[in-house]
């Protein structure tokens, strides 16, 4: 996969491989799209943002574009492509200022 096949504020079914080789359905909200890989939030489990290199995607399954009043919002420092490098994930809350949280 590269990045023409993925675009931000959608949510996304993928087929992931897991460090140990194995295909794990994986549900994502893609926040940016980068050359190398996609920062994303993990819609399952603790809903970190993942660092997530397109060749560990297998496939897309699903992809939903979101409209602007349920998008989530982050900080774009915390988006840009240096901050992510070096780091798989990262714990942080969002949500849309429209959802009153």
């Amino acid at each position: 996969m590269d990045k023409h096949a993925f675009k931000p504020d959608t949510r996304y079914t993928l087929v992931h491989r897991d460090p140990a080789g194995r295909a794990r359905p994986l549900n994502v909200y893609v926040y940016r799209v980068y050359d190398q890989f996609l920062v994303a939030r993990d819609l399952t489990g603790a809903g970190l943002l993942r660092r997530i290199p397109y060749r560990e995607i297998e496939r897309v399954v699903l992809e939903e574009p979101v409209p602007p009043e349920a998008r989530y919002a982050l900080p774009a420092g915390i988006l840009d492509e240096k901050n992510w490098h070096d780091r798989e994930a990262m714990q942080h809350y969002a949500t849309s200022p429209g959802r009153g949280k």
